[in-house]
């Protein structure tokens, strides 16, 4: 039987500092984003992944990949935002299992307006907080994490 390897007080601090960190920035940036342009982050995100793909169209199970949400989440999501006239789904012509999610007009107009506070939002809340090097050290230690969860799911 495994010992358990508990947390020293330094890393519990650390840890619980990322915890809230995680939560409240979150938080932070998806209420500015619903106050200030009736979106929410997730929203946010799938039109900045179709605003940078081929004819602003991406399929569904790529989306899902990319933003980090379940296919089932991402397609109530975008049920959501189609209702609301920021996309439209179709079905893919050369698999007809496949769905494609496409950016509308209204979307791209909805996201070339928020991004600017969007982007504020995030220095102001994160980027601009630290330092150069402590942003630096902290992307790299971030990705080097993701990196490690990302391969677990291959």
């Amino acid at each position: 039987m495994q010992m358990t390897r508990w947390l020293n007080q330094e890393q519990q601090k650390h840890w619980r500092a990322w915890i809230a960190t995680s939560i409240l920035l979150n938080d932070r940036l998806n209420r500015e984003l619903q106050e200030a342009h009736a979106l929410t982050i997730n929203d946010y995100e799938i039109l900045v992944r179709l605003s940078e793909a081929p004819d602003r169209r991406m399929r569904m199970s790529e989306l899902a990949k990319q933003t980090l949400l379940s296919r089932s989440r991402l397609s109530h999501q975008i049920d959501r935002m189609e209702k609301a006239g920021l996309v439209n789904r179709t079905v893919c012509e050369t698999d007809r299992r496949g769905q494609i999610a496409r950016m509308t007009d209204v979307g791209w107009q909805t996201l070339v307006k928020a991004a600017p506070s969007h982007v504020e939002s995030v220095r102001d809340h994160f980027v601009d907080i630290l330092t150069d090097e402590e942003f630096a050290a902290l992307g790299t230690s971030l990705r080097k994490i993701a990196e490690h969860l990302e391969s677990l799911d291959e």
